[in-house]
């Protein structure tokens, strides 16, 4: 079923000063102040036919369509309520590492060794492809190679010996061990001791990013449409109907997909997750307060369940995020909540302002894992990939596109992890109530320490 043609001055963008459109602009951040492309995708205007329609402009739809196209099929719809990486996509911390939110350790007591090696090396893969995508289609997204730090909030270095030798001999992955003194020579703080770097792993701009593979999608033959909220999806026939307030897209297959923002219109996938809130924010340029701070370039977190995590950015501000929250009312001293968390580690920077802050949401599943499988025939999903997206994203639209294109079945490896019941009305307070039994856990250990 071939997409019908739209019209080249319609398609595939067009330039819209930010000034004439700030309600369909994305939410204040460093990244929407800093995004390579001001353009926008159009609106859909008709009815069309699709071999694939995809729900959702972050990273899982994104993905999907992308490999999709690199696979061959090219008559690929996506649509996204609001904007292109609008979402959790376009507002992280920009981390690329592999693993999912459920632990490798976790991993092997749900499904065994050899299963959790091998749904691990999927996000191991992605990052690699990430890296190569870059490359390849020449996205300006401020990669910087330099790997990633887990710095030892407490003082005991055996779980760090432990979790190097679990890494290495269980998931064949080698992290390195950072002695407290290798530690303080990268991280000028008092408040770590050692740490374990990731060297295959690496930070970058993420709404960029995802900008750029949506012109990736585009240039070679998909179609976005944004600000096309979808209404129904009706899946009981063969060729499925995605129903929008614009038109009807007739498709073969759905994908669907929407993390922290997926809506009423997926109920399955709405029940099944729950929007929870992190925290971000940028300083201002910092100078060389930074190198009294940092002699590495790696992004930085921590051993605590209830984790700060930051990187440097290219013009010497301190990215950093923390907190969550299963509420959804933005905290009103946010900044100085942040600001002070920061301080914490770096009491230097106790003067420093605070240029941006803001929030977004995850979407999480009650078993920690992503989601990624098929509801019903050639209707298909991936979702809930709980603040550990970039790299099991691009796995999931790997895996998806994979089995549209060529009928492969690596999907059902995921077959453990569907989409289980929120918790409805009680889900938010459970999960709060789990965040702070955690922080008190590593209260206590660090008050022991």
């Amino acid at each position: 079923m071939p997409v019908k043609d739209i019209p080249e001055k319609e398609y595939p963008a067009k330039d819209i000063p930010l000034k004439e459109c700030p309600e369909k602009e994305y939410p204040d951040s460093y990244y929407a102040a800093t995004r390579n492309q001001h353009s926008s995708y159009p609106e859909l205007e008709q009815s069309l036919d699709a071999e694939v329609c995809i729900i959702g402009g972050g990273y899982a739809g994104l993905m999907t369509a992308l490999g999709l196209i690199e696979r061959g099929v090219n008559n690929v719809v996506l649509l996204e309520k609001h904007r292109v990486g609008w979402g959790a996509s376009g507002r992280n911390g920009g981390f690329v590492f592999g693993g999912y939110s459920l632990s490798p350790q976790r991993l092997i007591k749900q499904v065994g060794l050899e299963q959790a090696r091998a749904l691990y090396q999927f996000t191991q893969s992605a990052v690699n492809l990430i890296r190569q995508r870059i490359d390849k289609y020449l996205i300006n997204c401020d990669r910087v190679d330099d790997g990633v730090i887990l710095a030892n909030w407490f003082k005991q270095q055996d779980d760090l010996h432990q979790l190097q030798d679990f890494m290495a001999s269980k998931m064949s992955v080698d992290w390195q061990y950072l002695s407290p003194e290798k530690l303080s020579e990268k991280i000028h703080s008092e408040r770590y001791c050692g740490g374990l770097f990731e060297p295959n792993a690496m930070h970058f701009h993420p709404l960029n990013y995802a900008l750029g593979i949506a012109e990736q999608i585009v240039s070679a033959g998909g179609k976005i449409f944004e600000q096309t909220g979808v209404i129904n999806v009706d899946d009981k026939a063969a060729v499925k109907k995605v129903i929008t307030e614009q038109g009807v897209i007739n498709c073969k297959h759905v994908v669907m997909t929407g993390g922290g923002y997926v809506d009423k219109a997926m109920p399955a996938l709405k029940r099944s997750v729950l929007p929870i809130a992190t925290y971000v924010m940028a300083t201002e340029p910092l100078g060389e307060k930074l190198n009294d701070c940092l002699s590495t370039r790696a992004a930085i977190y921590d051993t605590r369940f209830a984790f700060d995590y930051y990187r440097p950015l290219k013009d010497t501000r301190l990215l950093w995020g923390g907190r969550i929250s299963a509420r959804t009312l933005e905290p009103s001293n946010l900044k100085q909540a942040l600001h002070k968390d920061m301080i914490k580690v770096f009491p230097s920077l106790s003067s420093s302002k605070v240029d941006y802050v803001w929030q977004g949401y995850m979407g999480y599943a009650r078993h920690e894992m992503a989601q990624i499988g098929q509801l019903s025939s050639n209707v298909w999903f991936c979702n809930g990939f709980g603040g550990h997206g970039v790299a099991p994203t691009t796995a999931a639209g790997e895996i998806i596109a994979s089995a549209i294109a060529s009928n492969d079945t690596t999907y059902q490896q995921f077959e453990s992890w569907r989409l289980p019941w929120n918790g409805g009305p009680f889900g938010p307070a459970a999960a709060q109530l789990s965040y702070w039994w955690y922080q008190l856990k590593d209260w206590y250990k660090d008050k022991l320490d």
